[in-house]
């Protein structure tokens, strides 16, 4: 196994992932009690947040403006200015019993801290995994861990939008949806391939 190209990605098929229906966006207490009731019976989840880009040399991150959890089956979006969702996000994140499986897990624990005051446990950085697996010198991202695992292409077209507005829009809803679904579907490929 190994790294593949930008050409050999962008050959595969898209990632479909989860539909709009397969996602909850954490709005109100019920919504949030939806979420905890099906989260807190996980072992193991996909994990990830978005920030409002930075375009301007020298400006400061406000800190994460989603949060997102997934099930293989699944996705809840956790949005920073609800406080519930908030409250909801840091239950399942601040549990030690359910495992948390993303891409560049370190800066999203960093931001998480130092402007929600959420810490992280019980984390797997998949982009050290695989590149621990492979023997790669560079941490492998998302997008190369979904070709090479997955053998599908992750689209990236709405990573760069506005995620400090609000309502999302359903590209919005969908990418950050299937960042962490494709991270907990990675994680369970990986772990079917290591029982064979």
């Amino acid at each position: 196994m190994e790294r593949p190209t930008k050409d050999e990605i962008n050959a595969l098929p898209s990632y479909i992932g989860l539909a709009l229906k397969d996602i909850v966006i954490v709005e109100t207490e019920s919504d949030a009690k939806q979420a905890l009731k099906i989260l807190e019976n996980e072992s193991s989840v996909g994990f990830d947040t978005e920030s409002k880009p930075i375009f301007r040399k020298g400006q400061v991150s406000p800190g994460p403006s989603l949060i997102q959890i997934a099930t293989e089956s699944k996705a809840f979006l956790f949005p920073a200015r609800f406080p519930i969702a908030v409250s909801a996000a840091a239950e399942i994140l601040m549990n030690s019993d359910i495992q948390k499986v993303g891409f560049g897990i370190k800066g999203d624990n960093k931001e998480l801290r130092s402007k929600l005051d959420i810490g992280i446990v019980n984390t797997q950085d998949l982009s050290f995994t695989l590149k621990r697996m492979i023997g790669d010198k560079n941490a492998i991202g998302a997008r190369a861990a979904v070709a090479m695992i997955l053998k599908f292409r992750l689209g990236k077209g709405a990573q760069k939008s506005n995620w400090g507005a609000y309502p999302l829009s359903n590209s919005q809803i969908l990418y950050a949806a299937n960042d962490a679904h494709a991270a907990i579907c990675v994680e369970k490929a990986l772990l079917a391939a290591q029982s064979i």
